[in-house]
């Protein structure tokens, strides 16, 4: 399998691409990254250094990758957080050309907005971008509940109303929705739930909740599931993995006490995930 991911870098820490090529490649998914920046670390510290790369910029690299003739072999365009609005309109061109050259891959959306606690912490315009513009083109979204409800202008809570606004969400357009950090008000204490829907039917999974806030957890679950479905078409099973990976991922991160995410120590929970947590068909 091969992945041409969009997305933002880091020099220290693990976000965007920085999180996402690691465990792609413990897997043993063939990555092409492409930076829209390229920072000393994530913004989250407050203070950063480096560029932000120009969306011409951004194009000029996909196209000389496009001009090695590998277009009709890349199976995903997977992005995530975009920093400037220009760089949309660069990602959807590349979808549509990879798509004219390999009319089976699929674009793959993390619409990065923001959360609950939050609120959304990208620029104004981005949302609406991502929601009339990016998200109708994609084939997989991996929103958070607050993005969904965004997206789709729903307030989703409980397991029904997350279930009707994925349904919404799918009505943009993407086949698949998968709806990372579920937190309905009548779950057990000190758990959480990601819920995968599709044409096929709905799948949830619960998990101890890690009280850690963990930058680069999304891109990194984003990544692991898009490679798994695309792989396997089993989205219950892709569910299964990319959850046990990615528990343990931020287990051994909270564990050690750390900031940044353990990435490369946890390879093995990407290669050999342990399916410790069971998933439910909800619909």
């Amino acid at each position: 399998m091969k992945i041409l991911s969009i997305q933002s870098a880091v020099a220290y820490g693990h976000v965007g691409n920085s999180a996402a090529v690691f465990p792609l490649q413990r897997i043993g998914v063939e990555v092409l990254p492409v930076y829209t920046v390229n920072f000393s670390n994530h913004t989250g510290y407050g203070a950063w250094r480096g560029p932000l790369i120009s969306p011409d910029d951004v194009r000029d690299v996909i196209t000389g990758i496009e001009d090695r003739g590998v277009f009709g072999d890349i199976d995903v365009v997977l992005s995530g957080y975009q920093g400037g609005e220009g760089i949309a309109e660069v990602i959807l061109d590349a979808v549509h050309r990879v798509k004219s050259a390999n009319p089976a891959a699929v674009y793959a959306c993390d619409p990065v907005m923001g959360n609950a606690k939050s609120g959304c912490f990208v620029a104004p315009a981005i949302p609406i971008l991502l929601r009339e513009r990016v998200v109708p083109a994609a084939d997989i979204i991996t929103p958070n509940q607050f993005e969904l409800g965004f997206l789709t202008g729903t307030e989703p809570t409980d397991l029904a109303s997350t279930l009707a606004s994925a349904d919404a969400a799918r009505a943009l357009g993407p086949a698949t929705v998968l709806v990372t950090s579920v937190e309905r008000p009548d779950r057990p204490e000190g758990t959480i739930e990601m819920l995968a829907v599709t044409d096929e039917g709905a799948w949830i999974v619960q998990t101890p909740h890690i009280p850690m806030k963990a930058n680069g957890s999304g891109d990194v679950t984003a990544a692991l599931f898009t490679a798994h479905y695309r792989a396997s078409g089993d989205a219950a099973g892709a569910l299964a993995r990319t959850v046990s990976s990615v528990f343990d991922l931020l287990q051994n991160t909270y564990d050690a006490g750390a900031r940044e995410l353990l990435l490369v120590e946890s390879q093995e929970s990407y290669a050999h995930p342990r399916m410790q947590f069971a998933v439910t068909q909800v619909r």
